[in-house]
């Protein structure tokens, strides 16, 4: 067991923290999927971790395991968990992050495919990857412009019902995001809009649609700021109530 340093693992031993590892069971599942399960262990009454069980069995397996705990362990940003310790043995891996009481967004866009009465815990590396701005990756620095690109992301997952990364654009080998650019390239935008939002006002989804792709420029200076994407935001809304009303017919 490795325990990164950390102001909420200082006084945790690693013998103390396997030892209460070993012992989840199915009671403590929080969260599972094709990546694993996930489990809530929990060390006293203030302190609590999400941890992620890998399966073992495939060189692919191992490889995802590398490439999560690569990544994860690079990336510092407030709105990302953060990784602090892993473990390794014959049959699985282990992958403790920081415990999202609340859930995650994710659970709140796609609730409609849930049980009512299952909570989930998203800590796919994958998704997470989905949000970051590509300059990320260059800096490792999280920056306000960055987080406008991620907003853009979660725009297009309201317009689109679409996630960030699905297993569609992992078998393509792009994204929502270059899915998107390349149809929008097309002409073709109302082929990625979701069927679900036929009943809405239009000029109010193609002004969304139209904020959403300004928060996805390339370059982090085209961006809007979140005080300027508040104010068309809300522009959008009040335009497309306007074009609602103007468009019934007073019998």
């Amino acid at each position: 067991m490795v325990i990164f340093r950390h102001s909420r693992t200082k006084s945790l031993k690693a013998d103390t923290f396997l030892k209460k590892t070993l012992k989840l069971s199915n009671k403590d599942i929080i969260g599972s999927g094709g990546y694993g399960t996930v489990y809530k262990l929990v060390i006293d009454e203030e302190t609590s971790f999400a941890v992620k069980r890998l399966n073992r069995g495939s060189p692919d397996l191992d490889r995802g395991f590398e490439r999560e705990l690569e990544a994860m362990g690079d990336i510092k940003h407030r709105n990302i968990v953060t990784l602090y310790g892993y473990y390794t043995s014959p049959h699985y891996n282990l992958l403790i992050y920081e415990l999202m009481p609340n859930g995650s967004l994710d659970a709140y866009l796609y609730a409609t495919f849930m049980e009512p009465d299952k909570t989930h815990v998203s800590t796919v590396v994958a998704g997470t990857f989905g949000y970051l701005a590509p300059e990320y990756f260059d800096t490792g620095k999280a920056t306000a412009k960055g987080d406008v690109y991620s907003f853009g992301v979660v725009l297009l997952e309201l317009l689109t019902g679409r996630k960030p990364i699905d297993e569609a654009f992992l078998e393509e080998g792009t994204k929502l995001v270059t899915w998107v650019k390349a149809v929008v390239q097309e002409k073709r935008e109302e082929d990625v809009l979701d069927s679900s939002l036929e009943l809405c006002p239009i000029k109010e989804v193609n002004s969304v649609f139209s904020i959403a792709l300004m928060c996805l420029e390339t370059e982090p200076l085209k961006r809007p700021t979140m005080a300027d994407i508040v104010k068309m935001l809300e522009k959008a809304k009040s335009d497309g109530k306007a074009s609602d009303v103007s468009s019934q017919t007073v019998v």
